[in-house]
């Protein structure tokens, strides 16, 4: 495999996997250290953080482990210290925390309003904000926000939290990469589609919405969903960031890039 990313060093915030199989945190860390970075693999799951910072030491990389809140500024700043200290740089940071809490503005309560926007946005701004100084002293760096197609489309679930914090981080990735480009620290958004991962399978309400609770049904719904006739998976969204984390994008910043099997062009 071509080491797209060699002597980069990547810090991927949400790098475990809520269940079995493939998370989009894990597969991002993993397809980084594939291609030659070496990855620190934060998660407030340390057992997950570590599950996956194994699978890439098992497959001849570096990789570190760390317990992170990514609510709590002091958390994420030990993150970066951790990560700069170790490994001298940083090249890329991945945000990739984010959890789906189903609802519409009545239904959803101002706690869990506040809880979500903790986790999906405020996790985004405090990585960036302790990330950003590092990469402009050295030069420059790639930063991947993991936002949502549901931060630009109506997908009929109701989910009013998630879609409006990850609209807000779409905003946030764009403001960012005009006042920083000229440092050349590039920040773009993927926007996933319609994912089969565990995060997908383990919402409860995300099955109930969908298919009154038969997570099976709510697979064959999902895909029906897409033009292409089927969903994507995390390793789907992994090739797209390591595209935004190599230098071959070296002139793109400030873009939300769907990986959504065309969704977007018609959400039906």
């Amino acid at each position: 495999m071509e080491k797209r990313l060699e002597g980069k060093v990547a810090i991927v915030m949400g790098a475990g996997s809520i269940g079995p199989g493939w998370g989009i945190g894990k597969a991002i860390a993993v397809q980084f250290a594939r291609h030659g970075a070496r990855v620190v693999c934060a998660d407030i799951n340390e057992a997950a953080a570590r599950e996956t910072a194994d699978r890439i030491r098992g497959e001849g990389g570096d990789a570190l482990a760390i317990r992170a809140d990514v609510t709590q500024a002091a958390e994420i700043e030990a993150v970066v210290q951790t990560a700069s200290e170790r490994y001298g740089r940083i090249d890329v940071l991945t945000n990739n925390v984010g959890i789906v809490s189903t609802g519409c503005v009545v239904e959803t309560s101002e706690a869990e309003w506040d809880r979500v926007f903790a986790i999906n946005l405020k996790s985004c701004f405090l990585a960036m904000k302790n990330v950003i100084p590092l990469m402009q002293q050295q030069g420059g760096g790639s930063i991947i926000n993991i936002s949502s197609v549901a931060s630009i489309r109506d997908s009929g679930v109701q989910y009013v939290t998630y879609s409006a914090s990850k609209a807000a981080m779409n905003h946030m990735t764009r403001t960012t990469a005009a006042r920083y480009a000229r440092d050349k620290v590039r920040v773009n958004a993927i926007l996933p589609g319609l994912m089969k991962t565990p995060l997908v399978e383990q919402t409860t309400g995300m099955a109930v919405e969908y298919a009154g609770g038969d997570v099976e049904a709510m697979w064959r719904k999902r895909d029906q969903q897409v033009p292409m006739g089927h969903m994507g998976d995390a390793w789907d969204v992994a090739h797209a960031a390591v595209f935004l984390a190599s230098d071959e994008s070296r002139y793109i910043t400030g873009i939300e890039l769907p990986v959504d099997g065309g969704i977007t062009i018609k959400f039906a």
